[in-house]
């Protein structure tokens, strides 16, 4: 051990926190130099990103060097030398290079982070890797001398400024250095009678001044302290809460003035700290571009990845929460969803594919979304597994759209790899991404366009600790709900509420602006018993679950407050219905819904992801199927049919007078869109319709994403009976028979239909003024 080594000892044991600040910057500097390396291979000719690259490198070598680590300081000063020459336009960079200063990036990551658990650099060899960094360094010719630049350390210009010594001096330290004597500058210069002891205090005092005025301006403050203040500040609004319970019945002025002061500074306080938590999603968007870099040359692949939102703030207990789930979205994207080169080319796009992450605040809530241009979901493979594994009745599988085959990828163990890969086969599926976004009140949304790629949208709240709720109460307990969730208030009179409500079977619906709204009873779902008497009002809180609206009836709306939010027991951890607990200002519990749970147990919200949860045994190899909603419809004279209620869009009354032709079938102008029009009767029947009223009766079906107006005589009843199906021969447009409310009913086969009256439904056509 040398004297650098017993001077830099000794300094480790005087100020650990000299040693912490060293691996806190250095692990800054490590993450912005993957990101770096990874666009500057993207553009070789960026010369603030080569020198950023550089003066990165240098600024670790130096400062392993004061603290005596050799091993750190040897391999960072060969990747510096390489780095110099490639800043002097000695060399060309080219992917060797890139790989080499990423294997650089990883060894000096590895060694900091021996250093953080032992206090030293380990006995890891680094041999091979400086050979390899001295070959690429060395290129065609090794020059004779080291490269020398005007640069030098922030110590050495204070040497020259505040001490007086040379230039020249100060730069023969540095060809020293860069000629491989490790000694810190001033050490050398010592030894060669330039620099005096307290000169070099006077010096060092200096520099700790010059870089005083970047450190006064942050401060690093540990998590387990932030996360305490959370707590204490959630314990504040508690409190603040129950004080303008007071308020409200108490009319002194000054306590009056005195709570609502309290109010502001409790209000100010919070969003202050909210925004000591608050991380920009770049955070963990940085490590993205290495790992598309490295899994694109694995799987020998072109892909360039873009991003766009970088600064999009989230709670950092977010955003840890989905650093995992957005590593392996991007690892199915590069392994499953871009194409190889050739199959690009060959499909006529580009043979460089395109990753793009983008993110932006909407609603009250952050959106996340990765785009890629890919193949896009082979929606016909899914269907067929999802059939093979018995998630699906071959039947069910036919009527869904691509849409819903395309997100069955998320139930539990789903896959169509034909085999298993080190990138992304690992047994962990896509439902762990989807049930870890869901545990922090998020939703997950596939979108489809084969052959042209993939969008998959997450919608994440932002932070979980305090959060709006609107208050509502029923059978005289109070609820929260989340207002991310919530849509708007509707409240009916008398009278007003019972001719409002329409039934359609024994399924209440609200006539919500032209849109059918399913009714939820809070009272039904909680399983109280139902309310005496006529009431005088009714209170529907219209909400979002995933991609549905649903209005729930309670008895009654209070405020909406700011809550703080508990976690319920593990006890009760598996009611679906409530999402945590909250106190309220006078003291009292308050449980918090979970709103999709609520329309999952409600089934407004479609429950394929329970259904896949079922043994194979439950599943009959015959054509006996679980109980289904069906809408039943009349054809003609006494034809009954039914379609499945999931496939069916809205059921609309249209007056005939709207109709138009256009390529020889009937259409109308439909909602921005022009809507063909399949008469069931002629289709099926084969005999002339008899739709003579002036308002027609159209079932509007979902085909592929594209919608098509069934006209039928009659919309009679939505059953959910449990399915037997028969086939009674051969029949065009009919899947099979079955008995519904104790008459013969068809089942229809709507994609048959549409395919031989030959509608267009490929691209939606937009109506005019639309």
């Amino acid at each position: 051990m040398g004297p650098h080594d017993t001077v830099s000892g000794s300094l480790m044991d005087e100020n650990d926190e000299v040693l912490q600040e060293f691996l806190v910057e250095s692990y800054e500097n490590l993450d912005r130099l993957d990101q770096d390396l990874v666009a500057l291979e993207r553009t070789p000719d960026d010369v603030s990103t080569l020198s950023s690259i550089f003066r990165t490198i240098h600024t670790i070598k130096g400062t392993c060097g004061f603290l005596g680590f050799s091993k750190l300081e040897a391999v960072t000063h060969v990747g510096e030398g390489l780095l110099s020459r490639l800043r002097d336009r000695e060399l060309q960079l080219d992917a060797d290079i890139v790989s080499g200063l990423l294997q650089l990036v990883d060894a000096v990551r590895g060694m900091l982070s021996k250093i953080e658990e032992t206090g030293s650099e380990g006995d890891g060899q680094y041999d091979a890797l400086v050979g390899e960094l001295g070959r690429l360094q060395s290129g065609e010719a090794r020059p004779e001398s080291p490269v020398v630049t005007d640069e030098v350390p922030l110590l050495g210009e204070l040497l020259v400024t505040s001490v007086g010594l040379s230039r020249e001096d100060v730069a023969h330290a540095v060809e020293q250095q860069a000629a491989g004597d490790n000694r810190p500058i001033g050490e050398l210069l010592m030894d060669e009678g330039k620099l005096k002891p307290g000169e070099l205090v006077d010096a060092l005092q200096a520099q700790a001044e010059a870089r005083s005025g970047v450190a006064d301006q942050s401060i690093r403050v540990d998590v387990a302290l932030l996360d305490k203040l959370m707590n204490l500040v959630g314990e504040l609004v508690l409190a603040r809460n129950r004080v303008l319970q007071f308020t409200r019945a108490d009319s002194d002025p000054a306590f009056v003035t005195t709570s609502q002061r309290l109010n502001l500074i409790t209000s100010e306080l919070q969003e202050g700290v909210m925004k000591t938590r608050m991380q920009p999603v770049g955070n963990v968007w940085s490590k993205f571009p290495r790992v598309v870099r490295d899994l694109s040359l694995q799987c020998g692949k072109q892909i360039r990845i873009e991003m766009e939102g970088e600064e999009t703030e989230l709670d950092k207990t977010i955003i840890e929460a989905i650093k995992d789930p957005l590593t392996h979205i991007i690892r199915n994207s590069v392994d499953h969803g871009i194409e190889t080169p050739e199959a690009r080319v060959a499909a006529g796009k580009p043979a460089q594919g395109l990753l793009k992450l983008r993110a932006f605040h909407e609603g009250g809530q952050v959106n996340i979304e990765i785009i890629d241009d890919g193949a896009g979901v082979n929606i016909e493979r899914v269907r067929a597994r999802a059939v093979e594994r018995n998630l699906l009745t071959a039947d069910q599988a036919t009527r869904m759209n691509d849409r819903e085959i395309a997100n069955l990828i998320f139930l539990p163990g789903f896959s169509t790899a034909a085999a298993i890969t080190n990138v992304s086969g690992r047994g962990v599926g896509m439902d762990v991404v989807k049930t870890s976004i869901e545990k922090i009140g998020g939703t997950v949304d596939l979108q489809p366009r084969p052959g042209l790629g993939t969008t998959l949208r997450i919608r994440i709240p932002l932070t979980l600790a305090i959060i709006p709720a609107l208050i509502v109460v029923t059978d005289g307990d109070r609820y929260a709900i989340p207002q991310v969730n919530l849509l708007e208030l509707v409240r009916l009179e008398g009278q007003q509420a019972m001719a409002a409500v329409e039934y359609i079977g024994t399924t209440p619906l609200y006539r919500l602006r032209g849109n059918l709204l399913p009714l939820v009873d809070l009272r039904e779902q909680l399983g109280l018993p139902a309310r005496e008497g006529a009431s005088e009002a009714m209170n529907i809180v219209v909400l979002q679950a995933d991609d549905r609206q649903f209005g729930l009836v309670v008895e009654g709306v209070t405020d909406t407050e700011e809550i703080v939010v508990k976690p319920l027991g593990r006890q009760l951890k598996s009611i679906a219905t409530f999402a945590g607990a909250t106190i309220m200002g006078d003291g009292r519990l308050a449980l918090i819904l979970d709103v999709l749970g609520l329309a999952q147990q409600a089934k407004v919200v479609s429950e394929t992801r329970e259904r896949a949860g079922r043994s194979s045994a439950q599943a009959e190899e015959s054509e006996v199927e679980g109980p289904q909603a069906l809408v039943v419809l009349r054809v003609g004279e006494q034809t009954r049919v039914a379609v499945p209620l999931a496939a069916v869009a809205r059921l609309e009354e249209l007056p005939a007078s709207t109709i138009e032709r256009s390529g020889g079938h009937d259409v109308v102008q439909y909602r921005g869109q022009i809507m063909p029009l399949l008469h069931v009767c002629e289709a099926l029947l084969a005999t002339p319709a008899r739709e003579e009223s002036e308002i027609l009766q159209v079932v509007v079906h979902n085909i592929g994403g594209r919608n098509v107006g069934l006209v039928v005589a009659e919309i009679v009843d939505i059953v959910e009976e449990l399915l037997v199906v028969e086939h009674v021969g051969r029949r065009h447009g009919i899947l099979g028979t079955t008995v519904l409310q104790g008459r013969v009913t068809d089942l229809l086969d709507v994609a048959a239909l549409v395919s031989s009256a030959a509608l267009e439904l490929d691209e939606p056509l937009l109506a005019k003024g639309a």
